[in-house]
């Protein structure tokens, strides 16, 4: 696929950071979007954004709320979809949505766990499933499956587990790698790519805390404060254990905004490399040079991986002040 013009693509968690993008850059290029989130407020800033230039006659751009988690959720959307965007066939599926939390078996409870395994695995297994027959009508299409670095290194960092997230990631990038036979045996027009970023500036933090305690705040809940805390001690920040719920509040809410900002590589960097990607048909995408040289050492020293000298040491090359 060399060109996007009179497309259609489908984006999950278009509301913010490369989601957002990804609608913005295609729109752009004459793509006709239809985007899902479950903040509807989120997708109409894209969708402001996207109508800032004026949109070329006939172009269309369709929001619909929908959690990724719940296949009827994704079934109402391409429901909406074929009645909005008066359409029987997509040519691109983006399956973006994804949150971040509960790492640990130990001190996240079980349905913070499955919350993060649902949207980020299922999301995207669901999503294929659901959209599957739109794009076997196009003439030609591509599966577009957001993975990340942890699809290939399950870790943070030594200071924090990163299991949940970690383990739908490294589902998101098996089922993508197994998908390339089956798309060719069964349906040899529709491509898939796997993507696998490294720290991208999104609110994905903040995000992630909002569904996961399904508040909306940006502010911890006492029980998070409590966590939070603990997994500051453990990770030997000094006087963690002396600071105030106000210091732990703004912790937090500093390590929002570090990933947001300070990230190497920005939403806007991740989609046009994504795009450019999808246009040269590769399969495998690494998005950012934090994570292509992950990639580099995990291969280079497998056994090595998850020791802690593996990871500062790879932590300073980069710079990041994750985990």
């Amino acid at each position: 696929m060399k060109e996007f013009a009179g497309k259609t693509a489908v984006i999950t968690g278009g509301g913010t950071g490369m989601g957002r993008e990804l609608a913005r850059q295609l729109v752009a290029e004459g793509c006709n979007v239809a985007m899902c989130d479950v903040s509807e407020a989120a997708m109409a800033e894209t969708k402001r954004l996207c109508e800032v230039e004026k949109l070329p006659q006939g172009l269309r751009v369709t929001t619909h709320v929908a959690d990724v988690s719940i296949e009827d959720h994704l079934k109402r959307f391409r429901d909406e979809l074929v009645e909005q965007q008066k359409t029987d066939k997509i040519h691109l599926l983006f399956n973006n949505a994804g949150i971040g939390g509960g790492g640990s078996l130990f001190t996240n409870t079980r349905e913070q766990w499955e919350r993060t395994f649902n949207i980020c695995w299922g999301g995207v297994y669901l999503g294929v499933r659901t959209f599957l027959p739109m794009l076997v009508k196009a003439d030609e299409a591509h599966i577009v499956n957001t993975a990340s670095v942890n699809g290939f290194w399950a870790s943070i960092g030594m200071g924090q587990a990163h299991t949940a997230y970690s383990s739908a990631k490294f589902a998101v990038k098996g089922f993508t790698e197994a998908l390339i036979n089956d798309l060719r045996l069964h349906a040899p027009h529709v491509k898939c790519s796997v993507v696998m970023p490294g720290h991208i500036g999104t609110s994905i933090v903040s995000n992630s805390r909002k569904v996961q305690s399904g508040d909306g705040s940006e502010r911890l809940n006492p029980d998070e404060v409590v966590l939070t805390r603990k997994r500051m001690v453990a990770a030997g920040v000094p006087d963690a254990d002396k600071m105030s719920d106000d210091d732990i509040q703004a912790v937090f809410a500093e390590r929002a905004r570090s990933f947001l900002e300070d990230a190497p590589t920005t939403a806007a960097q991740a989609a046009r490399i994504i795009l450019d990607g999808v246009k040269a048909e590769r399969w495998r995408i690494l998005v950012g040079n934090d994570a292509k040289r992950l990639d580099e050492r995990v291969r280079a020293a497998p056994e090595q991986a998850y020791d802690r000298a593996f990871y500062e040491s790879f932590a300073q090359e980069v710079g990041w002040r994750l985990g």
